[in-house]
């Protein structure tokens, strides 16, 4: 099917203009381009998208010598980034049909298309003239409001678990309702999560902290038995307090909020993940002057496997400590206003704020000493030589 800009009402204006220009200059080489996945999902449901992501039948190499500004990635799959200033969107090479996994088999759009996980991220539009390409009743889809798989339900989280995750994330997102096939297999498939390598579970995880809808997300993750195989600290704590579960959708709820409003930092995240946990569940968050590294292990070890930089849990451990006095056992730590939020990030740390709670230094990193100034050497007194008038 093949929709005009009046059937779909897609408006130009609500497309990032890197991205058309991309497109652009893919086509004007000669190859096809289309605008793909989640934003044009976004964009027929009403919502802002986060990203644009580009389809093309260019290679990864060929991509790279279109645009300075680019660097490919992957090697199951390659991709292409290219670079905006600290905006990246990503460009991939249409997959065969017939490849497995994230194999680099390139094919045709007809093949990628099908190669999708659900028919609300199968859709295509062409920016330069304003038409959309659905080969697999995504519209239909999203009109009904449903969720529906591409790939055959008894083998598509054989071949990538992490769309369990994605099925989920898109049904809270979308407001959409889960075919009973793809809920069941959800319930069957639950354990093949734990074969994810950390660094992509990583990626999953902060993608839906980041979204603005982490608190249905985690509360269907809860309910799907899906969350001990993504943060198994959280999700065994959750399941045996229901007091922490709540307060702990609760702070999601909070960060949600943040996001929406542009807070969309992963330390923030990591804060409100970890918040609770450390000031009622651990000795370190219960002692009067917190010992920096002994509270910086604690937090690492309630998010393994997950596997952020270690910057990113410094700060979140330092925005906690900022706010402990405001820390309490019922409300966690209360959200700092705007006003005041941007003024303490701009602070420099220097670990004797809040009566010197952080500790004298961060883990890993030692305080540098301070140089003193080399004295003036001095000249040895010298012997009167003979004629001397001394």
């Amino acid at each position: 099917m093949i929709y005009t800009p009046e059937e779909h009402s897609i408006s130009p204006d609500r497309i990032d203009p890197d991205a058309i220009k991309i497109a652009r200059r893919l086509q004007s080489a000669g190859h096809h381009a289309y605008i793909v996945g989640g934003a044009v999902r976004d964009l027929l449901v009403g919502n802002d998208p986060k990203d644009f992501d580009i389809a093309t039948d260019a290679q990864p190499n060929r991509i790279r010598r279109l645009f300075r500004n680019s660097r490919v990635i992957g090697r199951r799959f390659r991709l292409v980034h290219i670079f905006f200033g600290p905006k990246i969107i990503e460009v991939s090479t249409f997959r065969s049909e017939t490849s497995a996994g994230f194999q680099n088999e390139y094919g045709d759009i007809e093949e990628d298309a099908f190669r999708r996980d659900f028919t609300l991220n199968a859709l295509y539009y062409n920016p330069a003239d304003g038409r959309m390409i659905d080969y697999v009743g995504g519209v239909k889809d999203i009109r009904d409001r449903k969720v529906k798989p591409v790939i055959p339900v008894d083998r598509i989280f054989d071949e990538d678990p992490v769309r369990m995750v994605r099925a989920i994330k898109y049904q809270v997102a979308t407001g959409f309702t889960l075919m009973g096939k793809l809920r069941r297999q959800i319930r069957r498939c639950a354990d093949l999560l734990a074969q994810t390598p950390p660094s992509r579970m990583t990626e999953e995880v902060f993608k839906i902290l980041l979204s603005g809808n982490s608190q249905g997300i985690f509360r269907e993750c809860i309910a799907y038995k899906l969350l001990g195989h993504m943060v198994p600290g959280p999700a065994i704590l959750a399941s045996t307090d229901s007091r922490y579960r709540e307060r702990l959708l609760s702070r999601l709820g909070d960060l949600d909020e943040e996001v929406r409003y542009g807070e969309d930092r992963r330390s923030r995240a990591i804060a409100y993940l970890c918040g609770d946990y450390l000031f009622e569940h651990t000795q370190t968050g219960r002692q009067e002057r917190i010992p920096f590294t002994e509270a910086f292990a604690e937090i690492k070890g309630l998010i393994r496997p997950l596997v952020p930089a270690n910057k990113d849990v410094e700060m979140a451990l330092v925005y906690l400590i900022r706010r402990r006095k405001h820390y309490r056992r019922l409300g966690a730590f209360e959200p700092t206003p705007p006003s005041q939020r941007q003024r303490q990030e701009d602070e420099p740390w220097d670990g004797s704020r809040d009566g010197d709670e952080a500790g004298p230094t961060r883990p890993g990193r030692r305080r540098p000493r301070r140089r003193r100034s080399p004295r003036p050497r001095q000249a040895p007194p010298q012997s009167p030589q003979p004629g001397d008038p001394r």
